[in-house]
């Protein structure tokens, strides 16, 4: 007979409890519990603290951890460190490392077992991994590393994206052990010509290191390939570096941050990152009126949200205050656009979007050297630096920021070094949780990135892209069964708006940008399109009240007459006025008639866990 399943765990039901003393030796001794949601840390000598200070680490704020031991011969305590980016008296977040002495024990082996034991049970609690019910931990419990291709966009949020990449960024995935290339775009499209030529089975995830326009890329290049129905399903992920970091905010209010911008933003989304996990990530096909497609993640817009977000590219130097600019500007040259939109409303109409409206909430230290690379026959068409033997030629282009450094994985930038520099004790070294077993990302060399499409099947009747082709259009992908061709008559059962709009807004996921809540109650995998339009006939002011309000995702409790909402499946668009501009994820596409159908679940996003790590009752 099976034994019964363990009970299930609470946020505070302890794991783990242990005397640990502190590094440099001479500090002090502390019990350490771990929950499921935090490790608590009570000071016992020199003297017990009252009101413990720093004596709660909240999980949501771990990046990761390790384990250590000591240069000095002599000693035969392990150590175990963890990797934390608390919140400040202001709010911002600063990185802290905690080293514990596990030192009860007699022989190194065994302190070293009490400190794995630890480590591997963080790792799996972060990674949202099952912990045995006998409380036997042992690193076999721990998978290989998830192998990530990072794309960075070096010139992104004001060219600060590579400078943020290189001082947050990495230390943080290097902290959570997780593997990593990364390759730093030179020009548009690049994004989206490597990845039709990546051996996309050798990769975990691929993440955008920039604003939304490189996700963007990275989809439409997934789906562009002949493979695309296990390209799309590759998971994706965004570290927002941009002036437009919409789907990072998403990402953020999922995760069960406070909403963030700047680097407190970014930080937030590596640590989720750090976590693993994803989440079934709605994809819209757009057709546009020339009858080529692309697919969005984000929204389609055309009157006043697009005049600003193309209009503000001349201030692209300002970041996201570009956006602030533009509004203004916007609301002082307010134009209206006459136009028919036309949508199939869905199946069963989400809850009204009012603010009442719950907001969906979600939930080894080693010193490296790049590897030799190896001859390759293209040539060379990126910049990249990997922890992983890949055949990437590192090189200085012409305009690039500054050379690549050299990195060092889990623990190895000089900040970090400085964490265990001993402090009058024998300075720590790496003692990784578990060797490379054969098969891993150091002992597998893996295929090289190549440019453009990989080679098809003969029986294939697709032609492979070209670097010609426009930013926005897309050749693969699932066919439309919900709409009939652009110019012919919709059915019956689709709903038509006709008149003269300030704007109209077809949203996937809840945020329009970072602190801009426009579907407060959408989700990354509803299966719907939220459209929002504002008539004509709004006041300056009141239409400022609405984007104002929209910051708290309030705006529909205004009870503006102009503005209007529906939940859809597929809409079509028909612009009647002769000019004007259309987005897609906030790239200017051919103007004209449109129409879009949502494919549920095509994607899948990096989120983090599902359920908020947050603080314990």
């Amino acid at each position: 007979m099976a034994p019964p399943p363990p009970p299930p765990l609470t946020a505070s039901t302890p794991l783990l409890h242990g005397e640990f003393g502190s590094y440099p030796a001479r500090g002090p001794r502390f019990a350490l519990t771990l929950t499921p949601q935090a490790l608590h840390i009570q000071r016992l000598r020199p003297k017990p603290e009252a009101r413990p200070r720093g004596g709660l680490v909240l999980l949501a704020e771990v990046s990761g951890c390790c384990t250590l031991r000591s240069r000095s011969p002599s000693d035969s305590a392990a150590y175990f460190c963890i990797y934390t980016y608390p919140r400040g008296r202001r709010g911002g977040r600063r990185r802290a490392a905690r080293t514990f002495r596990a030192d009860e024990a007699a022989t190194y082996e065994e302190n070293r077992a009490e400190a794995q034991r630890w480590a591997t049970a963080l790792t799996c609690l972060l990674r949202g991994l099952p912990l045995p019910g006998d409380g036997d931990i042992t690193p076999d419990l721990l998978p290989r590393p998830p192998r990530l291709l990072l794309l960075v966009n070096p010139f992104g949020g004001r060219g600060l994206a590579w400078q943020w990449c290189k001082n947050h960024v990495l230390p943080m995935i290097s902290e959570a052990g997780l593997s990593f290339n990364l390759i730093q775009t030179e020009r548009q499209n690049h994004a989206r010509e490597l990845v039709q030529g990546l051996s996309l089975s050798e990769w975990d995830g691929i993440v955008t290191v920039s604003g939304d326009g490189l996700l963007y890329e990275v989809l439409n290049g997934l789906l562009d390939r002949p493979d695309w129905k296990e390209a799309v399903k590759t998971p994706v992920g965004i570290l927002p570096c941009g002036s437009g970091n919409a789907l990072a905010g998403a990402v953020n209010q999922h995760g069960g941050f406070e909403p963030a911008l700047g680097i407190d933003l970014l930080l937030n989304c590596s640590l989720l990152l750090c976590r693993g996990g994803g989440r079934p990530l709605d994809l819209l096909s757009v057709t546009l009126a020339s009858g080529s497609r692309c697919f969005s993640f984000l929204s389609v817009a055309w009157g006043f949200v697009s005049d600003v977000d193309i209009q503000s590219e001349r201030f692209r130097a300002l970041g996201s205050a570009r956006f602030t600019l533009g509004t203004v500007l916007g609301l002082a040259t307010l134009h209206t656009y006459r136009g028919r939109l036309s949508y199939l409303p869905a199946t069963v109409e989400p809850a009204s979007p009012t603010p009442a409206h719950g907001l969906p909430r979600a939930k080894s230290e080693l010193t490296l050297a790049p590897a030799p690379a190896p001859p390759v026959a293209h040539s060379p068409l990126h910049r990249s630096v990997s922890d992983l033997p890949l055949p990437l030629p590192t090189l200085t282009s012409p305009g690039s920021p500054e050379p690549l450094p050299v990195l060092s994985l889990n623990g190895g930038c000089p900040e970090q070094v400085g964490d265990w520099g001993g402090a009058g004790d024998a300075p720590l070294s790496p003692d990784p949780l578990l060797p490379s077993p054969p098969g891993s990302p150091k002992a597998a060399q893996l295929s090289p990135i190549t440019e453009g499409a990989p080679e098809m099947p003969a029986s294939s009747e697709l032609l492979p892209p070209t670097p010609d082709i426009p930013v926005a259009i897309s050749t693969g992908g699932p066919p439309d069964h919900l709409l009939p061709p652009l110019g012919t008559p919709l059915p019956p059962d689709w709903v038509t708006l006709e008149g003269d709009f300030v704007l109209m807004l077809a949203i996937s996921p809840s945020h329009l940008g970072a602190d801009l809540v426009a579907a407060p109650h959408a989700r990354f995998d509803d299966g719907l399109v939220h459209l929002c339009w504002v008539r004509s006939g709004i006041s300056r002011a009141a239409l400022l009240r609405l984007f104002l309000a929209m910051e708290h995702g309030s705006h529909f409790s205004l009870g503006c007459p102009q503005l209007g909402y529906a939940a859809a499946r597929a809409f079509r668009l028909e612009p009647l006025t002769p000019r004007g501009v259309l987005t897609v994820d906030g790239e200017q596409v051919e103007y004209g008639p449109l129409q879009a159908q949502m494919h549920p679940g095509l994607g899948t996003l990096l989120t983090g866990p599902p359920g908020c790590l947050g603080r314990e009752p």
